[in-house]
């Protein structure tokens, strides 16, 4: 049976380092350790541009996460990847920034397990958001301050994965690294 690359993921080891492909749904149903990024946008005014997945999403539907988030296709790059995802599902592009990675393991919906080796990114937009319906239910964008306490208060409203990087990400800034620093 053949694959489209939209349905082949890279396995990869501890190390990123490629060690093989599987279409997407097994991977997750058998919880093997796969390439992914996480996509975090900020607009002018420092805020997070937070997304809500669509219902019919094959894992999560419903919940709150960061602005982007996928799967590079094999030989893809980790930026070329979160540009194409970005445009397919928020409408814009924009230049990302690798900022750091994490692996993490959680059980979902549906008897799928995410198991990711996720490069996190971070990028600057001010203009245009058009959804794609398929992908997102809504997006608004917030302060890290309201989500950081949102996200105690109100816990199950977000994604496994948001609840590890963002802690991640907030103490990323809190060093003094600027979200607007995208070159």
């Amino acid at each position: 049976m053949s694959h489209t690359n939209e349905e082949l993921i890279v396995l990869v080891d501890e190390q990123d380092k490629e060690v093989g492909l599987m279409e997407k749904m097994e991977v997750h149903r058998k919880a093997l350790l796969h390439r992914a990024f996480s996509v975090f946008i900020f607009n002018s005014q420092g805020e997070m541009m937070l997304q809500r997945r669509a219902l019919g999403k094959y894992h999560s539907g419903g919940l709150w996460t960061n602005s982007c988030c996928s799967h590079p296709y094999p030989s893809e790059t980790i930026v070329d990847a979160a540009k194409r995802r970005l445009f397919q599902e928020m409408g814009f592009t924009t230049d990302v920034k690798p900022i750091f990675h994490f692996i993490y393991k959680a059980a979902l919906d549906n008897d799928l397990t995410e198991y990711e080796y996720d490069h996190v990114l971070i990028g600057h937009y001010d203009g245009l958001v058009e959804i794609n319906p398929d992908e997102v239910g809504d997006y608004c964008f917030r302060t890290m301050h309201d989500i950081k306490n949102e996200l105690m208060s109100h816990p199950k409203k977000y994604t496994a994965w948001f609840h590890i990087a963002f802690p991640m990400l907030y103490d990323f800034l809190e060093k003094g690294n600027n979200v607007n620093d995208t070159e």
